[in-house]
């Protein structure tokens, strides 16, 4: 165990002491994605390399396991201690409306001491008994649907301020952009489910059930164009477009995390390329969900901001009816509203911190081989509800102004 925590000191404490030092209140969002890269990788490193070490804790192998579970427990526990230490900073957090809050600063600075309870939170985990990792480890799989609820929230509003910005713009050749990309989204779509029907609906086989989620895609895909083209919806098809490929895409994801012994999964020759790429492409999909997030955070107008935070557009004037000299004093006294949600924010990570675990444990299913990650129909059907859920939300935003005319949203 002395050893473990050793490499990950060694790992850890030089970058904290010369990174620390140099975050600013600017840089604070993107200290938060650095950390949780450095999870990620820390997560990475040891499903590879300790399982030797956690065979010789008495406390983890209290009976006979095969390596996969090791790799699963190193995971888990690299997942709980940075779960944990987001998740009290999370409650700490919670009801912080402006810069005066002393919680401020703690958000944006002590970055020396984050790091120092960090690593310590992580080296603890590997103390805690097997019982705790295993509670976490169910927990972690409704986390890890939650997260990708938040990632279809993200790609919403990324779609939506992406159409809206070219819309203002009201010039033909934006229009006509929108209805170029839109169009190569939707073929996009349609031929990767054609070739969809080529990998995971062999001949000879009876693939009722991947028929069933790819034909179902498809139609989602018509859907969310008609029901955003009807004149009673205020839509656009860019939208629709992208969430299609979204959805097709999160369909492949689920198809190929099928288990490599079904008959139904034609890509079962190519299993260690196809876990390869299905890892890559979820952690490249995490990193950039959060890193969005951390971004868009910043702005006023995004779902992370808080009931208090000042709107983009409102210009009016602060000051009304008062001498210069009086409203310079208050504005000095004044306190000025935060323009996010710290806690919301920081949650999306604790969350992510699960997603990560479900992603490189296999989703806690250790039957099946350590060199295939994400593989097993939970993996499945978590992928394939998502994209249910994607729809669901996508049709909502469409709907909602329709069913509620009298409130505003934004």
């Amino acid at each position: 165990m002395s050893c473990l925590a050793s490499c990950c000191a060694a790992s850890t404490c030089g970058l904290c002491s010369s990174v620390a030092s140099g975050i600013s209140k600017k840089s604070a969002r993107l200290a938060y994605c650095g950390l949780f890269g450095l999870s990620l990788i820390l997560s990475w490193i040891l499903r590879e390399v300790a399982a030797p070490l956690l065979e010789k804790c008495s406390w983890i192998n209290t009976s006979t396991h095969s390596e996969e579970w090791f790799q699963e427990q190193a995971v888990l526990r690299v997942s709980l201690g940075n779960f944990l230490f987001f998740a009290i900073l999370a409650l700490i957090m919670i009801g912080v409306k402006d810069q005066n809050d002393r919680r401020d600063s703690w958000h944006h600075g002590g970055w020396i001491a984050k790091m120092v309870i960090w690593f310590l939170l992580v080296v603890l985990m590997f103390f805690m008994p097997n019982v705790i990792i295993k509670i976490y480890g169910t927990l972690s799989k409704f986390g890890a649907g939650l997260f990708l609820l938040v990632q279809v929230i993200i790609l919403l509003d990324c779609v939506h301020t992406w159409n809206d910005a070219w819309v203002a713009k009201d010039e033909q050749k934006w229009y006509a952009a929108l209805l170029v990309i839109s169009v190569a989204c939707y073929l996009a779509a349609f031929t990767f489910a054609g070739i969809l029907f080529i990998w995971f609906n062999p001949s000879g086989h009876d693939c009722g059930l991947n028929i069933f989620f790819i034909v179902m895609t498809m139609i989602l895909a018509f859907a969310f164009a008609i029901i955003a083209l009807h004149p009673a919806i205020n839509g656009s098809l860019l939208p629709a477009s992208v969430i299609s490929v979204y959805c097709a895409y999160v369909c492949y994801t689920g198809l190929s995390s099928e288990p490599r012994d079904y008959a139904c999964n034609g890509l079962h020759n190519k299993t260690k390329a196809v876990s390869t790429s299905t890892l890559i492409l979820g952690m490249l999909t995490t990193v950039l969900s959060v890193l969005y997030s951390a971004l868009r955070a910043g702005s006023s107008t995004t779902f992370l901001s808080p009931p208090s935070s000042p709107k983009t557009g409102g210009k009016k004037p602060l000051l009304e009816g008062e001498d210069v000299e009086e409203g310079t004093k208050k504005k000095e006294t004044e306190p000025r509203p935060v323009s996010y949600s710290y806690s919301f924010f920081l949650l999306i990570f604790a969350l992510a911190s699960m997603y990560s675990a479900m992603l490189l444990s296999g989703w806690t299913n250790s039957s099946e081989s350590s060199e295939l990650i994400d593989v097993g129909w939970t993996s499945v059907w978590v992928r394939i509800c998502s994209e249910w859920a994607t729809a669901a939300l996508y049709v909502w935003t469409l709907l909602a102004p329709v069913f509620f005319p009298d409130r505003e949203f934004f």
